[in-house]
């Protein structure tokens, strides 16, 4: 049973999500072996999915959650992106230019839903991106101009290549974006080390090995 015909134009997601918990609910408790299957990963940007089993398990039902692959897990691999070796943060991008939130320009970071920001209703065709400007400034405030991004949204189908587009800050706010495309930064600069505490670790390393030593003596 699909649940695509719950979204509606202009309407708000949240609206939507509830009766997708809804109908979930309500096959439950109708005795019914429930799944809902999501696509990527169940638990990242799924509001449906974890409401649904934090209702089921509140009304005495046994629910859990079964990991996917979601779009950052596939960016990494057609990127050639590893986040352990610089790190990664990761932001929904209505949120980072809302809520403030600090970018390491030494770090990769994505910006989730970078073709819906500032627009909060569903949109068929288009989105409203007339808040892109003050993205782009943000961005232009940590990064130089010519640092390039990727826009990138992983292939839906078994045989598909996923788009890979590589962009400047000043960009983003020319032409259509996709609603599925995901921005990727890498990093800018290098990472800057902290002599102090890498000398303090070495030192507490040392204090340990040389306590053993003793105990053992």
């Amino acid at each position: 049973e699909s649940l695509a015909g719950m979204y509606a134009e202009g309407k708000q997601p949240i609206e939507t999500y509830n009766q997708m918990v809804e109908r979930t609910l309500e096959c439950l408790r109708a005795g019914m072996l429930t799944c809902m299957a999501c696509y990527g990963h169940p638990g990242v940007f799924v509001y449906p999915s974890h409401e649904s089993i934090r209702r089921a398990r509140a009304e005495g039902y046994s629910a859990r959650m079964l990991p996917g692959i979601s779009s950052e897990d596939c960016l990494f691999a057609d990127l050639g992106v590893d986040p352990g070796i610089s790190g990664c943060q990761s932001y929904e991008a209505t949120d980072f230019l809302l809520n403030g939130r600090v970018i390491d320009p030494s770090s990769s970071v994505v910006l989730w839903q970078i073709g819906v920001v500032g627009d909060a209703t569903f949109k068929k065709t288009g989105y409203d991106l007339s808040a892109m400007p003050l993205l782009v400034e943000r961005l232009l405030a940590i990064y130089p101009a010519s640092h390039p991004m990727y826009l990138y949204e992983a292939a839906v189908f078994h045989g598909c290549d996923p788009i890979i587009r590589p962009i400047t800050a000043a960009e983003l706010a020319h032409g259509p974006l996709s609603p599925g495309y995901t921005l990727y930064i890498p990093p800018a600069y290098p990472t800057r080390s902290d002599p102090t505490t890498y000398y303090r670790m070495n030192a507490m390393i040392a204090a340990k090995h040389a306590t053993s030593g003793a105990s053992i003596g």
